[in-house]
Formats: structure tokens, sequence, C-alpha cells
């Protein structure tokens, strides 16, 4: 695709936490890509639901829930952040969604240094995605994402594993029996 076209558009998987970390580490490192972009796609009924909101109660608006949700998207804007990869985010709009809970979004994301769009194209088709297609090849133009990888690759396992849980997850450390480091540098 990259011989055949000015952009390409892949998923790397779910989230910018597993399936972003593992596209950037894993895929680009290997296959040496370097993506000049990255769009993290959400949506209000689930910012609201990381917010505590049951699902039974999504088409409501509840602002309190859907600001206490953005913690889980902003956590997946700094991951692809310390990749150095500029991200997107595009709200996929629907029906039950509100102005004011699209307003809510755009300004936690516009500290962070992000732009969120509302994609539409549910309803719209892909004239309901321009605007995020148009945020895309604006920064893929403009040349500042610079991929940068978690570890280097020769890097033990353990080690490899151990900034993982770190950097991507937040965690303080983590701890394995010998039997399980062992197997570990033997692969």
């Amino acid at each position: 695709a990259l011989k055949l076209a000015d952009y390409v558009v892949t998923e790397a998987g779910f989230g910018a936490d597993l399936g972003g970390e593992k596209f950037f580490d894993i895929k680009c490192r290997k296959a040496g890509l370097e993506p000049s972009c990255a769009v993290l796609v959400a949506t209000i009924r689930a910012l609201k639901m990381h917010g505590g909101v049951k699902k039974e109660e999504l088409k409501t608006e509840n602002l309190k829930a859907l600001e206490a949700g953005m913690t889980n998207l902003a956590r997946h804007v700094e991951n692809m952040q310390k990749f150095g990869i500029v991200p997107v985010v595009s709200i996929n709009r629907f029906s039950a969604v509100t102005a004011a809970e699209m307003g809510l979004v755009r300004t936690p994301c516009a500290k962070l240094g992000v732009e969120a769009f509302t994609a539409d194209h549910w309803a719209m088709g892909g004239e309901g995605a321009a605007e995020v297609a148009r945020a895309v090849v604006k920064i893929c133009d403009s040349g500042k994402s610079k991929l940068k990888l978690l570890y280097p690759d020769d890097m033990p396992l353990y080690e490899k594993i151990r900034t993982i849980a770190r950097e991507i997850y937040r965690a303080k450390d983590i701890s394995a029996d010998k039997s399980v480091k062992d197997q570990l540098t033997s692969f």
C-alpha cells in the first residue's frame, strides 16, 4: 500500500495501550515503518461508561461522568505522545450525543495538545468523517511525528515487559518467579 498511495491507513489494534504498543514496538520496529499520525477513536458512550454510567443510562446527558471518563482517553493520548506520534481524536457521534458533551471532550483534548473532531460517518457516510481525514492529512504533512520506541531491541525480555508495564500501564514495577525469568532468558 505504501508504494501505491500517498496515505495509508491501518488499524493497529484495540486501544492505544495494547494494540498501539504492539504496533509500534513490534510491527513498526521489524518492518521499518514510521507512522505520521495516530487516530484515537472514542465514543461519548464509552467515555461515560469509563466515568461510571450504567449501560441503560448512556443516552442521558451526564457531563460529570463524561469528565471522569476523559481520564481514560487522556491516557491513550499520552501513550501515543510517548511514542512521538501526534494523535487526532475522532469522536464517533451517535444521535444521543449532545453539543455540551462534544464540547466537554474538546477542552481536555486541547489541554493535552490534540484536536478532537466529530466523526458522523454512521449518519453521513464518508462526508461525515471528512473533517477527521483532513486533520490526519494535515498532521501527516507537517512531519511532526517522530517515532520513538519504548525500548531497544536488544533489551532482555523481562526488562521489555517491565518497561511496557511502567510506561504504558503505569505499573510501579513487575515481579516474576525465577522459573519465569529463566524461561524469558532462554527465549
